[in-house]
Parts: C-alpha cells; sequence; structure tokens
C-alpha cells in the first residue's frame, strides 16, 4: 500500500488515502503513518470499513494500546473490548441515552477543548477516532495545532511558561460543566497529575503547548493566577488560523497526536440522533516530567 497525502489545512492536517485497514498493518505501512503523523499531526483516512478488531490491530501497529478507558459506570461498557472508548451517545441496549443519565453528563466535557489522557500520569500519543453512525447535521471535531500556537507567543510569554508544571485531572475539567457526581472511587481514579505545560515533539523535534480543559493548577502558582493563565493561552491556541475542522463521514478514521494538538467535539441533537463513534489509543513514552524537556 502507498499513503497519498492531501493537506487541509495550511499548517497541518492531511487526508491519507491508498490504505485498506481491513488488511494487517505492514512495517511499512506503520513506520509511513508516523512519519505522516510527524509532519501532519492530524490525518483522515476516509473510506475505512473496518470493525472493532481491524481498529484496534491498527492501532496497535503503532504503538503500545491504553488497556482501560476513562469513563463512569464503566460496568455499563456497551463495546466488547475495554481498550475501546465509547464516544457515543447509546445505552448497552443500542438505545439513545437519556438526557438524565449520568454518563450522558460525563460526556458532554468532550465538547470542551481536551487532549486525550492528559489527566493520566503516563498520557496518550495517537488517538483514532472511526464513524459508525453520525447525525445529519452538526458533531464535527476540531483540531488545533499547538506547535504553531506555541510558535506565535511573545518571546516573553515562551519564557514564562516553559517551566511550569501543570496539574490535570478529569474533576477539573467536568467541574467547568458544574459536574459534580462523582463516587469515591473515581476520585481516587482521577486524582490529579502532574504535566509539562510545554514539549518537544520527539518526532518533528518542534516545541508545543501542552494544553487541555483538564489542567485546574499550576505548581507554585496560586490557582487564580494560575487559571487565568491557562484560559488566555487556551484563547491563544484555539484561534481559528490554528484550527481545522472535520466533518465526519460514515467510515471515516482519523489518527491525531495528541503531544501536539487539541481537540474538542461540536454539539449536536443527542437526544434525537444517534452518533456512534469508537476511539483506540496509544499510550505515549512515559509520564511527560521523565520526557526530554
Amino acid at each position: 500500500m502507498h499513503l497519498n497525502l492531501k493537506p487541509l489545512h495550511p499548517l497541518f492536517a492531511a487526508e491519507a488515502t491508498g490504505v485498506d485497514l481491513r488488511t494487517p498493518p505492514t512495517p511499512e505501512l506503520s513506520a509511513a503513518i508516523h512519519e505522516a503523523m510527524n509532519r501532519y499531526a492530524v490525518l483522515v483516512l476516509p473510506g475505512q470499513a473496518i470493525d472493532d478488531e481491524e481498529q484496534l490491530r491498527f492501532a496497535a501497529s503503532l504503538g503500545k494500546l491504553e488497556p482501560m478507558p476513562a469513563q463512569v459506570e464503566l460496568e455499563k461498557q456497551r463495546l466488547k473490548h475495554r481498550e475501546m472508548v465509547d464516544i457515543s451517545n447509546l445505552d448497552t441496549d443500542g438505545s439513545i441515552l437519556k438526557a438524565d443519565d449520568r454518563r450522558r453528563m460525563f460526556n458532554l466535557g468532550n465538547q470542551l477543548w481536551h487532549t486525550d489522557s492528559s489527566f493520566k500520569r503516563t498520557p496518550a500519543m495517537f488517538s483514532m477516532l472511526h464513524a459508525r453512525s453520525i447525525p445529519p447535521a452538526g458533531g464535527e471535531t476540531e483540531f488545533a495545532d499547538m506547535h504553531a500556537a506555541w510558535d506565535e507567543l511573545p518571546e516573553a510569554t515562551k519564557a514564562l511558561v516553559e517551566p511550569l508544571v501543570c496539574e490535570h485531572s478529569l474533576l477539573y475539567s467536568r467541574a467547568l460543566l458544574g459536574f459534580e457526581d462523582w463516587t469515591e472511587e473515581d476520585r481516587k481514579a482521577f486524582a490529579p497529575v502532574p504535566q509539562r505545560l510545554v514539549r518537544r515533539h520527539p518526532g518533528s523535534g518542534r516545541k508545543s503547548l501542552y494544553l487541555a480543559s483538564h489542567i485546574g493548577a499550576i505548581r507554585g502558582w496560586p490557582r487564580p493566577e494560575a487559571l487565568m493563565l491557562v484560559r488566555e493561552l487556551m484563547e491563544h491556541a484555539t484561534q481559528p488560523r490554528f484550527v481545522y475542522r472535520h466533518k465526519w463521514r460514515v467510515n471515516d478514521l482519523v489518527i491525531w497526536d495528541n503531544r501536539c494538538t487539541m481537540h474538542r467535539g461540536r454539539p449536536y441533537d443527542d437526544k434525537r440522533y444517534e452518533r456512534d463513534m469508537r476511539r483506540a489509543t496509544t499510550e505515549d513514552v512515559g509520564p511527560t516530567l521523565e520526557q526530554p524537556a
């Protein structure tokens, strides 16, 4: 298979064709995907009519799979494989979740700007989201280029933020929406973890901001001052010129690099129309504080 790339945005993101993921990926394809991700950070692979096993097989060819999703009420997991994250509005019987369902309230956090698993000590590397069914309107996903956001910061701001360490937690991001329905087990599982605010990408060598709605503190800073800085950086990093919006088609597979992008889902009528999206995720090589600055 030969990977054909077509840019989708002036700064990042490309469509990748010439690939059929129903066929086991070769080492050559995996290497080509990694090389393309170093350049574009977001790849759209259209027309991939794959099942869960084929999606997980492809993800595993790119790195170590994350073993468990970060979701509430895991005993109500709809999907067969624990490594597959259910990004849908569907219950275990395939019906649309009720408006007041705790899982629906929790999943509204996906509409905040974030990077996957930054609330885990070892965060995510690649995420691969596959569209099984989509609503007639809305439900797009937006991606922000964190390399470009870093490049355009004033030098004084770069010097200020480069040494900082933030604390990330799902408790912080869901609090922004007023979600407080936590069990004691949830609070232990989602306890804050430290992450660098500025990272250097090992593939491209470029620096990037590492931001997410999961940030609730900066080590050594008063909390109000810390959250104001984070808000200013988020507003800077999500300016329209840094953002690619993907309008989904059934069987699109989109891969993004969580080390140098943020993303968010856009609203749709989730009380009326189903949206069945499934995500496989690979782990980074280790905690950000243990990686070269």
